[in-house]
This record gives C-alpha cells, sequence and structure tokens, in this order.
C-alpha cells in the first residue's frame, strides 16, 4: 500500500512559479517510477511529468517542456514538480501518482494505481 499527499499549490499570477511536492509512505520509494497529472474542470486528467525510480529519466508533455520540473530525492521519499512561467491554462488539480509495480516511465493514468487526493494551483491572468 502506497499513500501519497501533496502539497505546494495555491494561487499565482501568470508567469510566477510554484514547486509542488508529494510525499509517498512507502518503504519501497525508489523503486517506484512517479508521475503527476493535472485535471482541470470539464477535461480529463492528463500527464505533466514522469520519472523513473532513479530520477535518471524524466517525460514531460509538451505543454509544459521548458517550464516544469520533476525531480525526486529517494532518501526522503519525495518528488516534486517546479512550475515556472506558469499560465492560466496551467490552472488544475494536480494530482501525485504512483504504480502498483514498477520504476520505469509511465504516460498514462492507467499505469498508475496509486493517486493522491490533488493540491489545487490556480494561476490568475
Amino acid at each position: 500500500q502506497v499513500q501519497l499527499v501533496e502539497s505546494g499549490g495555491g494561487l499565482v499570477q501568470a508567469g510566477g512559479s510554484l514547486r509542488l511536492s508529494c510525499v509517498a509512505s512507502v518503504r519501497t520509494f525508489s523503486s517506484y517510477g512517479m508521475g503527476w497529472f493535472r485535471q482541470a474542470p470539464g477535461k480529463e486528467r492528463d500527464i505533466v511529468a514522469a520519472i523513473s525510480m532513479s530520477g535518471g529519466r524524466t517525460y514531460y508533455a509538451d505543454s509544459v517542456k521548458g517550464r516544469f520540473t520533476i525531480s525526486r530525492d529517494n532518501a526522503k521519499n519525495m518528488v516534486y514538480l517546479q512550475m515556472n512561467s506558469l499560465k492560466p491554462e496551467d490552472t488544475a488539480i494536480y494530482y501525485c501518482a504512483a504504480p502498483s509495480i514498477g520504476g520505469g516511465i509511465y504516460s498514462t493514468p492507467r499505469s498508475y494505481h496509486y493517486w493522491g487526493r490533488g493540491t489545487q494551483v490556480t494561476v490568475s491572468s
């Protein structure tokens, strides 16, 4: 069983930055690939970024490339999402996710089994 808790969301003006954090309550955190997803009202849940278990490989949605950075600290059971140059279209609930098993890169929601409750990010224009 993996429990995930996100934090760091909030209200920010366009062009600003936020750093999201996710803490995982599992002994073998370093064996899981991790992902960040987001869901805006009336839209599907989409991948934002993913990171392999070692942190050596990453994946980004085209819409956030060059602006967002995913990272992890296996010693602290943490995964982060640094978001810069935020745009109003980045407004959504952001979720941290882990697969049932596997340390690779996974870009679809169906690949993930464990989900946090989400943190709201609102970007004003």
